[in-house]
């Protein structure tokens, strides 16, 4: 057990605590066992107290699991290729047995006969190993939920996480707060932590100033009867009204209602006559902000005091609430805000899960927050749709978009959770015109339904999940989340195994794999392949088209809210829709080639047996290397334009001096966009992209080229 020392005291104490628990003895009963004091126990279990080799033999002798054997064997292992796995960690034997075959394939490597082709295969190998077991050896998972406005997100969280209070008619009540939509500020997160708080992260002064200058357009425009403008005809808001709510809050600005003499009830909004009383837009926006009082606004966490309230929930609950509306006033106008717990998913153990409550969609576009959510491997996505919507349209919109930049996560990572009432379900008729005899037949026509409104993104076998929030038990909720997580983890092992396999075929089979003949003329195949397509193919799609499609599609405000912002709005976002733009190009430009590739081998592979696993390996690395080629040009694209965007303020002002000059706002912005790309820096811009993924590709055919050996 000579690595305990660079493990560290802590880690071992907290391995030996959860040893010792699994057994059901206290500290002072395994302590009299090995005939220690029980404080010398209790120092080592808090990693207080370093342990000898033979004290530690003797502790775990007397646990005597054969988890306490697995740890005397874990500590014996020297890791030089893969990070140490926690010693808690689920997945050890398998991240061994990787590490040992990785050391295998190194010592082949550095042999001096082996030839360059086979060296670099050995190579890929090795790397594949890493990328594989980097996946598995990360145990934060993360569970967004991603739906519509109104659709009952924060209920379904709250009934799966048990974040629930007593309300009326002894109904549990959300801790988050809950209405028809436009609810919450900002994304929430839930993490367990050492007790019960809020922690909130801040939006920036900057961004709280324009914030609060739509506020002030939206006053001073109050009363005006423009109906051709496109703003006023569509009925959508200037400023979303969640964050005029907390603006009106944090200025003391709220509306009152109040009986007359005649007993109507009269309304009077003080911010209105305040406009009236300012109409200067600058002194107004400056009025306001004095009134907010940011500078005293500058806590960043709370956490909870028993001595000052008994029940910690209800507790979280009012608090919560009154940071989500700017009620608090030490708080400012949040970015994000995280309520943590002692406990969240017990049923998903020994992993840490993050459970997200993303703003809802209120408009049908790519939103950089949730389409993050879609392409992280360790996140489940939990598309939510109400019932006679599913799946709804603004969750279609995603999946389509995620499909177009070739985004693979889609189809191991995401869920339909499809929010029920009690009667919908009995409504649902069958294809004679027959309404379903009981809920779970409902639940069944429906999902059917659901499956062929995914058919054309080729994700008709997605998993489906019903759940009525009044009467379901939550704990069908929390199975279906957990098994989503789990089916996540066990595709990393397959993963993992699939390449472990592979890898041991090719060390038992090295000396033939050097030299077999079979080998060479697959060689020959794949490098004329590669001759065949070393240029990219040439299409006509430009890196803004998903922009301008993005800007016609979204509300007239939230185009003239990314205006105002020079093009970074949280509903829509220049830099993301452009990176969207640039790894959508990449797609076009390569899928057919890609996917011409993954042919041809398994063609070969038929034709060839002896082949096959060599194959296998360059389809794999085509495959991962593609993957990687995409990111990055999403990446290029993203920060590509961003300093030109960020500095051209006359692009910005002639976007907002567009609005309110009647309908056809978002046409002005997309024609004055559409000239702005047009101009030749930015032409020269496209251009360097398209060279940047001539180079990419390139370096992609090199490296699987790399791994046969055509001599």
């Amino acid at each position: 057990m000579s690595t305990i020392n660079s493990i560290g005291a802590v880690q071992l104490g907290h391995r030996l605590t959860q040893l010792r628990e699994q057994t059901g003895r206290k500290q002072g009963e395994l302590a009299k066992q090995v005939t220690w004091s029980p404080a010398m126990l209790s120092r080592i279990e808090a990693g207080d107290r370093q342990i000898s080799d033979e004290e530690l033999r003797m502790l775990l002798a007397a646990i005597g699991t054969r988890e306490a054997t697995e740890l005397a064997d874990a500590l014996t292992r020297d890791w030089s290729i893969l990070p140490r796995p926690a010693l808690d960690h689920s997945d050890q034997e398998l991240l061994w047995d990787a590490e040992q075959l990785a050391n295998a394939l190194l010592q082949l490597a550095v042999a001096p006969s082996v030839r360059p082709a086979f060296e670099r295969r050995l190579q890929e190998y090795i790397e594949e190993i890493r990328e594989a077991a980097k996946l598995l050896l990360r145990r934060e998972h993360g569970i967004a939920f991603i739906g519509s406005i109104g659709a009952g997100k924060s209920t379904a969280i709250c009934r799966a996480t048990g974040l629930e209070v007593e309300g009326q008619h002894g109904r549990p009540s959300p801790v988050l707060e809950t209405g028809g939509g436009g609810i919450t500020l900002c994304e929430v997160h839930l993490r367990v932590g050492p007790g019960y708080g809020v922690v909130v992260e801040p939006r920036t002064h900057d961004d709280i100033r324009v914030d609060v200058e739509d506020f002030v357009d939206h006053l001073l425009r109050t009363g005006q009867t423009d109906t051709t403008d496109e703003h006023a005809t569509e009925g959508f808001r200037a400023v979303p009204r969640e964050i005029e709510r907390a603006i009106r809050n944090m200025a003391g600005l709220n509306p009152t209602r109040t009986k007359g003499a005649d007993g109507k009830t009269v309304r009077s909004d003080p911010a209105k006559d305040l406009a009236t009383a300012i109409p200067s837009k600058r002194e107004l926006v400056v009025e306001l902000l004095t009134r907010m009082g940011l500078h005293r606004r500058d806590r960043r966490d709370e956490w909870f005091d028993p001595s000052i309230a008994s029940n910690p929930l209800e507790w979280l609950k009012g608090t919560f609430e009154r940071i989500n509306n700017g009620r608090h006033p030490e708080f400012s106008l949040p970015m994000r805000i995280e309520l943590v717990l002692p406990e969240l998913m017990e049923n998903i153990p020994e992993l840490t899960i993050n459970v997200v409550d993303t703003r809802g969609i209120d408009q049908p576009t790519g939103r950089a927050d949730l389409e993050s959510h879609l392409e992280d491997p360790h996140t489940v996505a939990v598309l939510c749709s109400s019932f006679n919507a599913a799946p709804e349209q603004s969750v279609q919109h995603l999946l389509k978009r995620a499909r177009e930049i070739g985004n693979p996560q889609i189809d191991s990572n995401c869920a339909i959770l499809v929010l029920a009432r009690p009667e919908e379900a009995l409504a649902v008729k069958d294809e004679t015109g027959l309404r379903a005899e009981s809920i779970e037949e409902g639940y069944e026509l429906k999902s059917e339904q659901v499956s062929v409104a995914l058919g054309p993104y080729q994700l008709d076998s997605m998993p489906v999940e019903f759940f009525n929030s009044l009467d379901d038990d939550p704990n069908r909720l929390r199975d279906f989340l957990a098994n989503r997580v789990a089916h996540t983890r066990q595709e990393f092992r397959r993963q993992l195994r699939d390449i472990l396999v592979n890898a041991e075929k090719l060390i038992e089979n090295a000396e033939q794999e050097q030299v077999l003949e079979i080998q060479r003329e697959a060689s020959r195949h794949v490098s004329s392949w590669a001759k065949n397509n070393r240029e990219p193919a040439t299409v006509r799609s430009q890196i803004h088209d998903s922009l301008f499609t993005e800007i016609t599609s979204a509300h007239a405000s939230s185009v003239h809210a990314a205006a105002r912002r020079g093009g970074e709005w949280r509903s829509l976002s220049y830099s993301h829709q452009l990176g969207f733009g640039a790894r959508r190009l990449a797609v076009l430009t390569l899928r057919d080639s890609v996917k011409g590739f993954a042919t041809l081998c398994e063609t070969l592979s038929d034709s060839m047996p002896e082949a096959k696993e060599l194959l296998s390996q360059a389809a794999r690395l085509m495959s991962q290397t593609y993957d990687d080629l995409l990111k990055k040009m999403q990446l290029s694209g993203k920060t590509l334009y961003r300093k030109q965007l960020q500095e051209d303020t006359a692009m910005w002002t002639d976007c907002m001096q567009a609005w309110g000059q009647g309908s056809g706002y978002r046409k002005r912005v997309v024609e004055r966009s559409r000239d702005w790309f047009a101009e030749k820096d930015r032409v020269d811009l496209e251009d360097e992209l398209r060279m940047t993924l001539a180079r990419e590709w390139a370096t992609l055919l090199s490296r699987v080229e790399a791994i046969f050996d055509a001599d």
